[in-house]
């Protein structure tokens, strides 16, 4: 999911602008080493969680994500 862009987000991951705002190609790059902060479908903040191991974020409508 890192860097990518799926036809049904409607919302960036990172920043929370919608996507057709701009490239978002800060976030983008960010992105390679951050978690996602916000859902890309509903825009809710998400709960995150880092590990040594990798990332998991959670949103309370859809669901975890795991990087």
């Amino acid at each position: 999911m890192a860097g990518t862009t799926n036809p049904t987000d409607l919302w960036c991951d990172r920043c929370g602008e919608p996507v057709s705002a701009g490239k978002h190609s800060g976030c983008q790059a960010a992105r390679e080493w951050e978690p996602p902060r916000f859902c890309p479908r509903c825009r809710r903040r998400m709960k995150v969680q880092v590990l040594p191991s990798g990332w998991s974020a959670v949103c309370v409508e859809h669901g975890t994500a795991q990087g």
